[in-house]
């Protein structure tokens, strides 16, 4: 093999060709070799003149990222509340901020012990039941997903985990599969409006995943009449930053104990959970 095909120029001609397309080019191009290596950043330091194996497949995936598909969906990792996890084209990928969401959830069940059923609606990649799973060992998990895609790399993560004796796929829109009791629900569903601008990237994510009807809110105001005809008591739910006054005005007539919004790091609106 080439001498060109070592690290230290590897390097070089992955940076020239993510330079004008990437911000921080030189720290991705290392990302990436790192994740073609299986490597971390100490090993890429100490191996500068290491010949770089299977090197068709790594230009693959630079041409990838140059067409601004995710680094996520290219390498198939993501990091999600300190794990890793198995990602794909068929699901959303996650954001730091849902990370929120789940401190939420076990803010609002201070006995971790309790035995309870929590339905997540839209489960995507699987990370947010996986990681309720673990934090509430009694508790039984009902994931739903409108996408067999979705479940299929739930799935994937759920076996990583050895968690398939405690979270149950189902196939099927919002609550619709569902015919148990729910103590719990949680969700972080497609709030964006039909209409909005989004950034290039995105258009790689699953578009139902991301996309909440006319005005944007309509499948969050669906689960709150859900909530409330099944009366179901705790709901948490991940929201755009400027829906709380719609949500607000939704239950303006209805009869609940506890609507408390939860901000992001940036202090815009991220979620809220319904307590009835």
């Amino acid at each position: 093999m080439s001498s060109r095909y070592i690290v230290q120029y590897v390097l070089k001609e992955i940076t020239a060709k993510l330079n004008s397309i990437i911000p921080r080019a030189s720290r991705e191009a290392q990302l990436l070799l790192m994740a073609h290596l299986g490597c971390d950043e100490l090993w890429i330091i100490t191996n500068q003149n290491t010949q770089v194996k299977d090197i068709d497949k790594l230009y693959e995936w630079v041409e990838r990222r140059v067409k601004n598909e995710p680094f996520e969906y290219i390498t198939n990792r993501v990091s999600f509340y300190s794990e890793e996890f198995y990602i794909a084209s068929g699901a959303l990928i996650p954001r730091p901020e849902t990370e929120l969401l789940i401190d939420e959830v076990i803010k609002n069940i201070p006995h971790a012990k309790e035995v309870m059923t929590i339905v997540e609606v839209g489960v995507g990649s699987g990370i947010i039941s996986i990681m309720l799973a673990k934090q509430f060992p009694h508790a039984k998990i009902i994931a739903v997903d409108i996408s067999q895609d979705a479940l299929e790399i739930a799935k994937i993560n759920i076996a990583k985990f050895l968690l398939e004796d405690r979270i149950e796929l189902r196939l099927g829109s919002l609550l619709e599969p569902i015919n148990e009791h729910v103590d719990y629900l949680v969700s972080n569903p497609p709030y964006i409006a039909n209409d909005a601008y989004l950034e290039s990237n995105l258009s790689y994510e699953p578009q139902n995943a991301l996309f909440g009807g006319s005005v944007g809110d309509e499948i969050i105001q669906e689960l709150l009449n859900e909530v409330l005809k099944r009366k179901i008591n705790l709901f948490t739910c991940e929201i755009g930053y400027d829906q709380q006054d719609k949500i607000r005005n939704f239950l303006n007539k209805e009869k609940y104990k506890n609507l408390d919004f939860y901000k992001d790091l940036s202090d815009f609106d991220r979620g809220f959970t319904l307590r009835l």
